[in-house]
C-alpha cells in the first residue's frame, strides 16, 4: 500500500512538472509592452533590440507593443493581452496589485545603481530657479501613474504645503518624459517633473544639458521593473529573467537601447514606492 501511494505521488509530481513544461512549449508568442516614456520612434529604437534578444534566447516570437499611457500597460496585463512589461516603479506596484505582475529584474542606471532620481526642470534662459519662482507658472506632470513624473514630485509639493492646482497657473499631464522635457525646452511650459535617467537618455538627440535648470532633485528611487504576468509558467518566467540578466554582458546592445543593465528583482524592492503612494494620499 505504501509503495503504491509513493508511486502515485511520484507520478503526480512528474505529471505536474511535465504539464508546466508543456504549457511553456505551447506558448508560441509573447507580448512585451513598455510604458510610453518617450515617442514611439525613440521607444522602438530602445526596445526592439531587447525584444529580438528575448526571441533568440527563448525561441518564442516576442511582439513589441506600444500604448498610449501607463494605465493601458497595466490593463493589458490584467486581461492577459500583455505577458511582459517594462513598468515604472509606481505602475509596477499598481500592476502587482491589479494584474498579477511579478517583478523579474530592476533597471540599473549608467553607474550600475538600481535606481534614479526625480528632478524638476525649467528652461535655462528663464529666471525660474526655485520652487518659489514657479508660483503662477505652467507645470507638467507626465502620467498619473508615473513615479518620477507625478508621484514623487506630488509628495514633495505636499510636504511644502503646495496644492499644484492652486499654486500653478496651469497643470497638465504631458504623457511622457520626453514630451515634458521638449516642452520646457521649447518654452511651451515653464516647469516639469521628470527624472535624471530619461533626461540622460535624450542628451545629444533632443536636448543638451545646458538647455535647462535643475531646481530640485529627489532621493534615490528604485529602478523601473520588467515584470511578467504571474500566471506564466514558472520555468518560462525564469528563462525570461535569465535572458534579461544576460543583457549585462552585451554592452553594445545596452548602449543602443540606452539601458544600464539589470539586476534580479523581488516584489518587496518596491515597498518604498507603496509607502510613497500612501503618503500622496492614494487609496
Amino acid at each position: 500500500m505504501k509503495k503504491t501511494f509513493s508511486t502515485f505521488i511520484t507520478g503526480l509530481v512528474v505529471c505536474m512538472l511535465f504539464s508546466i513544461s508543456a504549457y511553456a512549449k505551447e506558448i508560441k508568442q509573447l507580448n512585451l509592452a513598455v510604458i510610453p516614456v518617450a515617442g514611439s520612434s525613440s521607444m522602438e529604437a530602445m526596445w526592439r533590440p531587447v525584444a529580438k534578444h528575448l526571441e533568440r534566447d527563448l525561441g518564442i516570437k516576442v511582439n513589441l507593443k506600444f500604448v498610449g499611457d501607463y494605465a493601458a500597460v497595466i490593463t493589458g496585463m490584467q486581461y492577459k493581452h500583455i505577458d511582459i512589461a517594462y513598468f515604472g516603479p509606481e505602475s509596477y506596484v499598481q500592476a502587482a496589485a491589479r494584474a498579477k505582475a511579478q517583478a523579474l529584474v530592476t533597471e540599473l542606471n549608467d553607474k550600475g545603481v538600481p535606481g534614479y532620481h526625480g528632478i524638476i526642470i525649467t528652461k535655462k534662459s528663464s529666471n525660474l530657479t526655485t520652487l518659489q519662482s514657479l508660483k503662477g507658472k505652467t507645470w507638467a506632470f507626465t502620467d498619473p501613474n508615473s513615479t518620477s513624473g507625478t508621484l514623487v514630485p506630488s509628495v514633495y509639493l505636499k510636504k511644502q504645503g503646495i496644492d499644484p492646482q492652486k499654486y500653478f497657473s496651469k497643470v497638465i499631464y504631458s504623457g511622457g518624459h520626453e514630451a515634458s522635457i521638449l516642452s520646457v525646452k521649447a518654452g511651451r511650459l515653464d516647469a516639469a517633473a521628470t527624472n535624471d535617467l530619461d533626461f540622460q537618455k535624450g542628451l545629444g538627440k533632443g536636448w543638451k544639458e545646458d538647455d535647462f535648470n535643475v531646481i530640485w532633485t529627489s532621493d534615490l528611487i528604485v529602478g523601473a521593473a520588467i515584470a511578467a504576468h504571474g500566471d506564466l509558467p514558472q520555468d518560462l518566467k525564469q528563462k525570461i529573467q535569465q535572458s534579461l540578466l544576460a543583457l549585462n554582458d552585451k554592452k553594445e546592445l545596452l548602449k543602443a537601447a540606452k539601458l544600464g543593465g539589470f539586476v534580479a528583482a523581488k516584489d518587496s524592492d518596491y515597498d518604498a514606492v507603496r509607502e510613497l503612494v500612501k503618503a500622496k494620499g492614494k487609496k
